[in-house]
């Protein structure tokens, strides 16, 4: 205990044995193995340089270094069909080889939604009331059927699900409840994301007990570090993967391991893409993905000047319109660059947050206003590692609909996402040659829901729709 006090004091961090006559011999031993699995003066240093980052970024000094990153996009809406479908092509023969993974990021709890379970167990109340876990799982598994008919070889696409501290226990008796969902129990691999510690205003780490550090998830970008240390990496080359689809798990519409967006990075030879979409307007709190200095990187919506935001192209365009959505391809290449040397190199991002600290009696006080800060890192912050980096600009309505926020809320709600759902699976209905109403009126939207079981993305309805007209609900 004495040693430990000193190589404290020497960080600043001493106050950490402040309760210890209010300890017992177990949790003075558990406070200390706690400690010893962090590295205290890397851990600090980080901190201290990510506040700096934070306190003394400008707006407009990165306005001067932006550029729009129109050499290396390109847009869904500006490819020929006969491109796209190459591209679909290239990606399920890679699926049909054996050679694509999924990674998803699933660390979040639904603490914004009113929930107290991982967001993946979220039911946005559709008609078969599937939860996001179970739209994911089965597109995962049309997918493979798809490629299995095209190519006349059984396949798999391995789902690896990055989970925290929290929410990993309940995912997997979620996952073996619901017997993985059709999917073969070995390739679904469950794996959990790192922690860091919480710091006080003043760089103090803080008690969340007077025998427990509080601490919090690494972030989405802890992935890199979780994929080397759980084992993940190994696991990928194990299966011979040569690509991986990286996204977060609260996107509604997400096309889990989509083969046009695989195709495309495949056939740009891209180590690195993501997919982006159209911002709604100029100030939407978005970050959008730019060149700054030679590299790219996505920079959030706080960090660009209004003028900047507002700027347009020739073709009234807004210049900085590519909004992140969270969706990328990696090569497994990559991913082992990113999560070896590279990445101790990825800066940690400061959030201030109201953060459950021990008080002078060692008992736990939840705070009414910010008393602290998590730090976190964020799974696009590779994308300066790229040596031939590729964006897909998608449209919003076939791609993003995140469930975030309760409803209530202006924007990512479960209406919102359950809204655009159905007219997504409405367009499928009426791309087949269906159509909706009675007589000669047309109904403009309604209850559709298509089970990713039948179509993946619209495709193989014509069978089941066309030349009929169908009156709402129409569930499939």
């Amino acid at each position: 205990m004495e040693a430990m006090r000193d190589y404290l004091l020497q960080h600043g961090q001493e106050h950490l044995l402040r309760v210890e006559t209010l300890l017992s011999e177990d949790e003075k031993e558990n406070l200390l193995s706690q400690i010893n699995s962090i590295d205290i003066p890397k851990m600090v240093t980080k901190f201290r340089q990510s506040l700096e980052t934070f306190e003394h970024a400008s707006s407009a000094q990165i306005d001067v270094q932006l550029k729009p990153p129109t050499n290396v996009l390109r847009s869904v809406t500006r490819t020929s069909a006969k491109q796209l479908e190459e591209f679909r092509e290239r990606g399920l023969l890679e699926i049909a080889e054996g050679r694509v993974g999924v990674a998803l990021l699933a660390g979040g709890q639904g603490t914004r939604l009113g929930v107290n379970y991982p967001k993946g167990m979220y039911d946005v109340d559709l008609p078969s009331h599937k939860t996001l876990y179970q739209i994911q799982a089965e597109r995962i598994l049309r997918l493979q059927t798809l490629a299995e008919r095209k190519h006349g070889k059984q396949c798999s696409i391995p789902w690896y699900i990055m989970t925290s501290g929290h929410t990993k226990e309940p995912t997997l008796q979620f996952f073996r409840k619901h017997n993985f969902f059709g999917l073969k129990p070995d390739n679904v691999i469950i794996f959990n994301q790192g922690q860091v510690p919480c710091f006080s205003f003043d760089g103090k780490i803080m008690l969340e007990a007077k025998g427990r550090i509080a601490c919090s998830p690494d972030g989405n970008g802890g992935l890199y570090r979780a994929l080397r240390q759980e084992g993940i990496l190994q696991s990928m080359r194990d299966r011979r993967l040569s690509c991986v689809h990286v996204y977060c798990v609260d996107n509604i519409l997400v096309k889990v391991a989509d083969p046009v967006f695989i195709g495309y990075c495949l056939t740009e030879g891209a180590d690195c893409g993501a997919k982006v979409v159209p911002k709604a307007h100029p100030e939407e709190p978005v970050g959008v993905v730019c060149e700054v200095n030679g590299k790219y990187q996505v920079v959030e919506y706080s960090e660009i000047t209004s003028k900047t935001a507002q700027k347009r192209t020739e073709n009234g365009e807004l210049l900085f319109n590519a909004a992140n959505i969270c969706n990328h391809f990696f090569t497994v290449d990559f991913l082992e660059r990113a999560s070896g040397p590279l990445e101790d190199k990825l800066e940690y991002h400061v959030a201030k947050k109201k953060i459950p600290c021990a008080g002078e009696d060692g008992g736990t006080m939840k705070p009414s206003i910010p008393n602290g800060i998590k730090i976190e890192k964020f799974v696009f912050d590779v994308f300066q590692f790229s040596e031939k980096f590729r964006l897909w600009e998608v449209r919003r309505e076939e791609d993003f609909s995140p469930v975030k926020n309760a409803d209530g809320a202006a924007t990512d709600t479960p209406t919102t996402a359950r809204e655009m759902y159905y007219s997504l699976c409405q367009s499928y209905v009426e791309k087949a040659g269906g159509r909706f109403g009675t007589g000669e009126s047309e109904a403009k939207s309604g209850v559709v829901e298509i089970s990713p079981l039948i179509s993946y993305d619209g495709e193989g309805l014509e069978s089941f729709v066309k030349g009929q007209c169908f009156s709402y609900p129409v569930l499939f």
